[in-house]
């Protein structure tokens, strides 16, 4: 096979899945880990993708891009639909809690419908007018004011000074990305803010993101990866992801696309299996 032919299967493989390894590519090509790095090095330099440690991912857009939540909804269904029934475990009846926005959150309040005795605190619209719609009537959910993002996050002072005055047991908050160096991230300034506001109500705080989220910086830092007690993610987040999260967060739990877990422990730096 022609350099160039491996080229674009490698990019088909990259934009089908969302990310590749090197030694997997080098494996069903037959050629050597070298000759693929090469290969991501050309494509990364024509910027059809972007390189990280041991592979390549898509090619990521701008830190302050920012996807409606229309856009996102369609994106990773079952690893957010498997993420949120693992996170809904977590919920008791009665408990105080916030959603963050975001659509894995969303598909979180989607499964809470049914939690007597629930306070949900968010700064969500889609979240708020789930339990609205499908919620049980000893449920309160409490909207928080702000200015709207094109994620459908409310954000800004009013959402800040409401946050402020709360106390709650825990915390699921969505991102739109996770890297070693800047922990979870958001591409909205003022949506860091409101989020930073959330994690300092909470007792406890639970990441929910897809394995896509690894690698992606947005523009400002909400919080360093360990400030988060728990992260779910799915099954196919990378190797060196699972190994820097491990080390870093209270406890990663991985599902997969059928929803089954596999919780993951700090053990002298490595990841348990």
């Amino acid at each position: 096979m022609l350099a160039q032919q491996r080229q674009a299967a490698i990019l088909d493989r990259v934009r089908s899945t969302g990310g590749v390894r090197v030694t997997e590519l080098a494996a069903e090509f037959g050629v050597s880990d070298m000759t693929i790095r090469r290969d991501l090095e050309a494509l990364h330099d024509r910027g059809l993708l972007a390189k990280v440690h041991g592979g390549a991912t898509v090619a990521g857009p701008g830190s302050t891009d920012e996807p409606g939540f229309r856009a996102k909804s369609v994106r990773q269904l079952p690893e957010k639909a498997a993420i949120a029934g693992r996170a809904a475990e977590l919920v008791r009846p009665g408990a105080a809690i916030a959603l963050s926005a975001g659509t894995t959150t969303a598909e979180l309040a989607r499964r809470l419908v049914d939690v007597p005795g629930l306070t949900v605190v968010t700064n969500s619209l889609p979240v708020a007018e789930i339990l609205h719609a499908g919620g049980r009537s000893d449920q309160t959910v409490v909207l928080t004011g702000g200015v709207r993002t094109p994620s459908d996050a409310l954000v800004g002072p009013l959402a800040v000074t409401a946050i402020r005055s709360l106390h709650l047991d825990l915390l699921f908050l969505g991102v739109h990305g996770i890297s070693e160096r800047a922990g979870f991230t958001t591409p909205n300034l003022m949506e860091a803010e409101t989020d930073r506001a959330l994690v300092a109500a909470a007792d406890r705080l639970v990441v929910l993101a897809d394995h896509t989220k690894w690698g992606t910086v947005g523009i400002s830092s909400i919080v360093e990866l360990s400030a988060a007690h728990v992260l779910v993610s799915d099954d196919r987040l990378p190797a060196d992801a699972r190994r820097v999260l491990g080390e870093r967060v209270g406890e990663l739990v991985m599902v997969s696309g059928t929803g089954g877990a596999r919780t993951t422990t700090p053990t002298s730096g490595e990841v348990a299996e």
